[in-house]
């Protein structure tokens, strides 16, 4: 098979950067290079060195002078609600019942699922998202759909079907019985399937009744090596009617650990709310917390308190992502905007590179999937975006005053969106100029 030699500046990251300055962090090449064959990067770093071992045949790409990252990864998106994003008015529970169950109803229609999942991993794509972690509806067909589409491009995606059968609209509810019978289904058909992924995804405490909380327990024991994804502490509206339905547990938290869904591979969205007791519970098990910081301000949800999670005596682990349609944006960049925005809320800073590091390797470590995507290591697969600091006249004024990588990069995240990923490559494949033509 051809080998493809991509050329550009390169950034990755080995580990979190504790300060602008920890250069031991990443690892930056002026002049980098990226070797690709079958799908996956065979060597990087800095040019000369990889352009030796590409040899001859190898066909070569110059993005220069633009920036090559792994490829950004979202930990917690709804597919099925693309036409709800921008929907006016409404905090979590009234939000869900006006517009997002019924919207969802519709995804009992394959085809509507089959078009909206071309549509959403289009989105995705054009972004720089090469890897998401997505709640389908609760029609089996609809996840079918996704990972259907998902293995058509090559793309390492995780998904499940939501499971509820209570506090929602008949035209979006399973049983326990079918919620389990439809995973198991599911997951015998799609997970590890090319590069798909299997999430077990009971909603929210509040739609799923202890009959089916238990079968999600069942299914997290039947798979420990699956993820398990669900909802967690957003609003306090919601923490107090799932008092209501669990009045034997101690807390929101609590109603999960019960039915032994925390663990390395589940994935809390939102955590906003937690107590101390909650917080050590999921740091104790290794649980991940998921920042969604344009939903939580749409909403008006809370303020998510990611430095402090991170230094408590009990860290969290947590990731990030865009949370739509509650989130007002399908690019990670414009995520970590908002994220800096509500960080500084909180009285903290969260500099440029630990954005990048949070939304590339950060976010594959908290999915537990590091040792395939997130960085541009030899052997991991070539999930890559070119990003353009210049893409904008508004951008291209400011970078002429940019003296920096940090700087360059905060600009990027600041004022970059789709306009700025220039190119992405899925597997090695250009999938960004694929979708434009």
């Amino acid at each position: 098979m051809t080998s493809t030699l991509l050329r550009g500046r390169t950034l990755s990251f080995v580990r979190w950067p504790e300060t602008i300055d920890d250069h031991a962090a990443w690892l930056y090449e002026e002049d980098g290079g990226v070797l690709i064959s079958d799908g996956r990067i065979v060597a990087s770093g800095a040019y000369r060195d990889v352009e030796r071992q590409a040899g001859e045949a190898a066909k070569e790409i110059d993005h220069r002078p633009h920036l090559l990252l792994p490829g950004f990864i979202d930990t917690h998106v709804h597919f099925p609600q693309m036409q709800v994003i921008a929907s006016y008015g409404a905090e979590l529970l009234d939000w869900l019942n006006t517009y997002t169950f019924p919207e969802e109803t519709k995804f009992a229609n394959a085809q509507h699922g089959r078009r909206i999942a071309r549509l959403f991993l289009d989105e995705m794509v054009r972004h720089g998202t090469t890897t998401v972690t997505a709640y389908c509806s609760v029609h089996k067909a609809s996840a079918e759909a996704f990972f259907a589409e998902s293995h058509d491009r090559n793309m390492l995606n995780i998904a499940g079907k939501v499971m509820m059968d209570r506090n929602a609209p008949e035209g979006v509810l399973d049983t326990p019985q079918s919620g389990y019978d439809d995973t198991k289904a599911l997951i015998k058909e799609w997970h590890g399937k090319g590069r798909q992924h299997y999430a077990i995804t009971p909603r929210f405490a509040i739609t799923s009744s202890p009959e089916q909380m238990e079968m999600a327990g069942a299914l997290c024991r039947e798979h420990p090596d699956l993820h398990m994804q669900t909802h967690l502490s957003e609003n306090h509206a919601e923490i107090a009617f799932t008092q209501q339905l669990y009045p034997r547990s101690r807390d929101y938290t609590d109603v999960y650990e019960h039915y032994g869904l925390l663990g390395k591979k589940s994935l809390f969205g939102h955590c906003i709310h937690l107590s101390e007791r909650e917080a050590d519970a999921l740091s104790q098990s290794g649980s991940v917390a998921v920042f969604c910081p344009t939903s939580n301000l749409f909403l008006g949800s809370g303020l998510f308190d990611y430095q402090r999670f991170r230094r408590r005596d009990k860290p969290l682990r947590i990731a990030a992502a865009t949370d739509v349609g509650g989130g007002t944006n399908y690019s990670m960049l414009r995520t970590m905007d908002e994220g800096y925005k509500v960080i500084a809320l909180n009285g903290e800073k969260l500099n440029p590179f630990q954005s990048f590091w949070q939304i590339t390797r950060g976010n594959a470590e908290a999915l537990s999937v590091v040792g395939k995507i997130g960085t541009l290591d030899q052997g991991t697969d070539a999930d890559i975006v070119v990003l353009d600091a210049r893409a904008t006249p508004a951008m291209r004024l400011r970078m002429e005053t940019a003296q920096t990588l940090a700087q360059e990069l905060f600009l990027l995240q600041t004022l970059g969106d789709d306009r700025a990923v220039r190119e992405v490559y899925v597997a090695g494949r250009a999938a960004k100029s694929d979708i434009a033509n």
